[in-house]
């Protein structure tokens, strides 16, 4: 007899609709994609989708093997993890705002920094427990109880990530194409590293102040 490792086709349909919602509503890993796009590109800002889809992966892969289980009981575990993703945000923040820039072409410098970008996208995605704790909390509506194990939870999760990475492309699409026109009008490319930098610095500062968690 074949193991079902998927909800029935509604239940299937009704879970890619609601990821699809919550793909499209702007986080932490949206707006990391944003500012790179913005400050960098679209080359770039596909790369930090890259990154972003990876983290998301691998806090969906730890929720089903019970990892947020631990930040949801753990007020420690959750706090240390939630602040030193928010000093990651700070440093990218003033990292980018430290940046000269040059008009120079970037030809020997690019796939470094396309690598940096996935990588700084990864670690923004990955040290956001809140993440691994919504996975632990969606994911259960859509599995059946007498059948649900980590294949199907990784499954459902990463069939998640996967519609997230098409929301978040298209945000890297949009900012990105908007990055030259704004270049040419405003005849500064610091105006984006400006805006990118501000912005990753205040995330990383709501992150620090938001309450570790939520009582109802």
């Amino acid at each position: 007899m074949a193991i079902e490792v998927l909800p029935s086709w509604s239940v299937f349909a009704t879970f890619v609709a609601a990821s699809l919602v919550l793909a499209i509503t702007p986080g932490p890993g949206v707006v990391y994609i944003v500012s790179r796009s913005l400050a960098d590109g679209r080359r770039h800002g596909l790369a930090s989708v890259l990154g972003v889809a990876l983290g998301n992966l691998g806090n969906a892969l730890a929720a089903s093997v019970g990892l947020a289980g631990v930040f949801a009981v753990s007020e420690a575990a959750f706090t240390v993890v939630k602040y030193a993703g928010a000093c990651y945000l700070i440093y990218l923040g003033i990292r980018t705002l430290r940046q000269r820039d040059t008009d120079a072409p970037p030809s020997v410098a690019v796939p470094a920094r396309l690598w940096r970008v996935i990588r700084d996208g990864f670690l923004v995605a990955l040290l956001n427990p809140k993440t691994a704790i919504f996975f632990a909390a969606f994911l259960p509506q859509f599995l059946r109880p007498a059948t649900a194990s980590f294949f199907e939870t990784a499954i459902l999760g990463s069939i998640f990530v996967a519609v997230a990475a098409v929301t978040d492309t298209g945000y890297a699409l949009v900012a990105g194409a908007l990055t030259p026109r704004v270049a040419r009008a405003l005849g500064v490319h610091a105006v984006a590293r400006h805006v990118s930098g501000f912005t990753l610095v205040g995330l990383g500062v709501f992150t620090a102040i938001t309450p570790t968690r939520t009582r109802g």
